[in-house]
């Protein structure tokens, strides 16, 4: 990577480090990628609203290859002490996401300078955080006819600079869940003059282990409890309402399916027996991420033919990625770029995106490019 173009990489990453947004509220993060772009190449820009993807036109008959960064923050403090730390109280980029932003501009600068024998697409993607940016930018894969889409994320617990890679289900599929039951109330004294969801509620949870029992399934099936809301601080009044929000992942889409039509049969027969309606919303969906192992293979060549060291995972992620949105449609890979193995951890206190890997990560996907 050519040094002037690092050096406009780490100040743009130090900037959006300055000015993080939280998912669909990230109008400065989107304007200011543009304006970088317009200011330091010549790559068509294409406004979507609320997302962009910039193109390098190598010609009507050359395969379009496409590069995925996120750029949503984490609704929580900086925690450390940067000189270009957050000046947005409570919002901070704690997932790294800055960089790869970052990246995917050092990206832009060096095809603009250098070329690509392929149609190159950029997509800046919001609202990953939320799993709600994926869907809506999945779009431009299928406009453009994407031949192959690639994403990073850096990741602690992994050598530094090593690039990370598995074939098929790289991140669980998760989905938030809540479950609301509406009783009757009724004095404390005389409970059984009201509907109380309270032992609805409990047996749901109790349930969980046997719905999620390891034998049972093919992959890895979580159901975790979020969050019990019931009833109110009143000690004269029987509770009548309550919510239950639950998170549900799993490898495989069919499988977190199935968990999620058990506990929706579950929650209508014990309302049924409890005399209670019952209504269930869900949120932060986010999809099972496959790779397809045509696509880690491009990238474990790229790697190796650029000397960085190649690791191969056993397990997915149980963190969910909304990039799995795109490997519906097309070919496609994601890859973990190692932090360091005693690096603090993303989502934490003491994290922030290394420097040192944006120069890393364009060499690498330079070498996707050819």
């Amino acid at each position: 990577m050519k040094p002037e173009n690092l050096q406009r990489v780490i100040q743009l990453r130090h900037e959006l480090h300055q000015h993080p947004e939280v998912s669909l509220q990230e109008s400065w993060t989107k304007q200011h990628l543009i304006d970088f772009l317009r200011q330091n190449t010549k790559l068509e820009i294409v406004d979507r609203g609320f997302w962009f993807y910039a193109v390098y036109h190598a010609g009507p008959d050359r395969k379009n290859v496409a590069f995925r960064a996120d750029f949503d923050a984490l609704p929580m403090p900086e925690g450390i002490d940067l000189p270009y730390a957050s000046r947005c109280p409570g919002v901070a980029h704690k997932c790294g996401h800055d960089g790869h932003a970052a990246v995917l501009a050092g990206l832009a600068l060096e095809i603009d300078q250098q070329g690509a024998e392929q149609n190159i697409f950029l997509l800046f993607q919001p609202a990953e955080e939320i799993g709600a940016g994926g869907e809506p930018c999945s779009a431009m894969i299928r406009e453009h006819k994407i031949d192959g889409i690639y994403a990073f994320h850096n990741m602690s617990g992994m050598p530094f600079g090593s690039v990370n890679v598995i074939d098929n289900t790289a991140h669980c599929a998760s989905r938030g869940m809540t479950i609301h039951l509406q009783g009757i109330p009724s004095h404390a004294s005389q409970p059984e003059a009201g509907r109380n969801p309270a032992a609805a509620i409990a047996a749901i949870i109790l349930a969980i282990p046997e719905l999620t029992a390891p034998e049972k399934q093919q992959g890895l099936v979580l159901c975790t409890v979020i969050q019990v809301e019931l009833g109110e601080k009143a000690f004269g009044i029987s509770a009548s309402q309550g919510d239950l929000r639950l998170t549900l992942r799993a490898e495989r889409e069919t499988e977190l399916e199935r968990l999620q039509q058990n506990l929706e049969k579950l929650a209508a027969a014990l309302a049924l027996r409890d005399g209670l309606t019952v209504a269930i919303s869900y949120q932060d969906i986010f999809p099972e991420t496959f790779n397809h192992k045509e696509s880690v293979d491009q990238i474990r060549r790229a790697a190796k033919a650029n000397g960085l060291e190649v690791n191969e995972l056993t397990k997915a992620q149980r963190g969910s990625e909304d990039f799995g949105y795109y490997t519906k449609l097309t070919k496609g890979a994601i890859c973990y770029l190692g932090n360091g193995e005693d690096y603090p951890p993303v989502h934490t206190f003491a994290y922030d995106f290394r420097d040192e890997l944006l120069e890393i990560a364009v060499t690498l996907f330079l070498g996707l490019t050819k």
